[in-house]
């Protein structure tokens, strides 16, 4: 293969082999062969003067350039090329890869736009500007265009589904999804994209069929998870549950998960394993993070004098799970500002008695040992 291509570009030397030096063909060749392509575009650049309008050298110097990584001077060749000879096809889709390498979207879209205005039906560049664009409305329109020029390619297919699937259109990429697989019976990541569209269409059978066919080449934790709902829905809840019991043991389970394991140990008459999961599914749902969440909420009340809220928030947060910074905050807030000692030492204790306490925290730690002992001689 690497022969044919070297003797397809000598073929285009040979038609401009002169220039104000005889073109060496064989140290050109020897170039091409060995993939020596920086080589062989400075060599070429020996050649041709900077200011030659040399069409079939350009494209030598602008390939040549490309493959070598010198995407500059790629670019500044195959511009030239455009503006000797406008709407060539072939420069603007070069033009275009060039400006998307060099992380330069708009120019890469742009240069795709030029390419559909001539040629409508041209699959690739709507494939590409899909590719390109941040709208999903525009990713959309373009998907839909290539798609209707070839229903059977994967790649579009699956991303056309993907969308349609995020905005809840689950009939349109099941259509556009059966049409890819049924042209290509073994494409196994266009089946597992089916798997959860077919399941919110109710197509429970197709769904465990499918499945069950990938999962012996593999328990892919998606296709565990929608084989599991299927089973699930048809009120198969043992095997279901079997399914959802792998995942867990693979560290796959999460919110969801432990809500259809619940449900299943319910439907199955197991109580106590059901309560054990409907608290997994409560703990899961939760941020690890909420009581910091209530902690900010609490400091922005506060800044804005509204104590009583800022009391019920912290503690909103503490309803979660003991926290250090917390204890210390209502201390100080109902000691400070809501003048209420008694709830204060509440905190300051719960705060001293933290688990959690650090040597960051010595600072706080001292200021409240000697509130406390203040508190204490107050009540003497």
């Amino acid at each position: 293969m690497k022969n044919i291509c070297a003797m397809l570009l000598l073929a285009l030397v040979s038609e401009v082999c002169y220039a104000q030096n005889a073109l060496d063909r064989e140290k050109l060749l020897d170039f091409y062969q060995t993939q020596r392509y920086a080589d062989a575009a400075s060599y070429l650049s020996s050649i041709y003067p900077a200011e030659t309008t040399d069409m079939k050298a350009l494209s030598q110097i602008a390939y040549c350039s490309m493959m070598a990584g010198n995407l500059v001077e790629a670019e500044k060749a195959y511009q030239k090329m455009n503006a000797l000879q406008p709407q060539q096809i072939s420069v603007l889709f070069s033009l275009a890869n060039i400006n998307s390498r060099r992380g330069n979207k708009k120019n890469a879209n742009n240069y795709l736009l030029q390419v559909v205005t001539i040629d409508s039906s041209n699959f690739n560049a709507y494939k590409r500007l899909a590719d390109y664009t941040d709208s999903t409305a525009l990713k959309m329109q373009y998907l839909q265009k290539a798609n209707k020029l070839n229903a059977t390619e994967a790649d579009v297919a699956f991303d056309l589904a993907r969308i349609y699937r995020n905005s809840k259109e689950y009939e349109p990429a099941y259509n556009v999804l059966k049409v890819a697989i049924a042209a290509d019976t073994s494409n196994m990541i266009l089946q597992q994209a089916l798997l959860p569209v077919a399941n919110q269409l109710k197509k429970y059978n197709e769904v465990i069929a499918t499945g069950e066919k990938l999962l012996k080449n593999g328990a892919d934790g998606s296709v565990v998870i929608d084989v599991g709902k299927a089973y699930f829905f048809l009120k198969n809840y043992k095997k279901a549950l079997s399914l959802f019991l792998m995942l867990e043991k693979m560290s796959m389970q999460n919110e969801s998960i432990f809500y259809y394991m619940s449900l299943c140990y319910r439907e199955m008459k197991s109580y106590e394993m059901a309560a054990k999961y409907a608290k997994l599914t409560i703990d899961e749902s939760i941020s690890p993070n909420i009581t910091a969440y209530y902690n900010l909420l609490g400091g922005i009340y506060e800044e804005k004098q509204q104590l009583n809220l800022a009391a019920n928030a912290f503690k909103k947060g503490l309803s979660y799970s003991p926290n250090k910074n917390s204890y210390y905050r209502l201390g100080l807030l109902y000691d400070l500002k809501l003048k209420q000692p008694k709830s204060a030492r509440t905190y300051y204790s719960l705060f001293l008695k933290s688990k959690d306490l650090e040597k960051d925290d010595q600072p706080q730690v001292d200021y409240v040992k000697v509130r406390m002992e203040e508190f204490a001689k107050a009540k003497r």
